[in-house]
């Protein structure tokens, strides 16, 4: 079973922006929930065939802090 790793941002605009490595597959959503959805969708779309693939999700928060 292949294995797909997305890493996550926050989007500037607000919501998320998800982009799987080392794979064209890109996708953006308002809520956690929508962009779940929008990502196995976008897995889904990108390799058309009916082989189930595990999708990892990892979330990146970069915060710059001052002292």
């Amino acid at each position: 079973m292949q294995e797909i790793i997305f890493v996550i941002n926050e989007s500037s605009e607000g919501g998320y922006e998800a982009e799987a490595l080392g794979l064209s597959i890109f996708t953006e959503a308002d809520s956690w929930s929508e962009l779940k959805e929008n990502i196995i969708n976008a897995v889904s779309c990108h390799f058309d065939d009916n082989v189930q693939r595990i999708v990892r999700m990892h979330f990146v928060k970069d915060e710059v802090l001052t002292a």
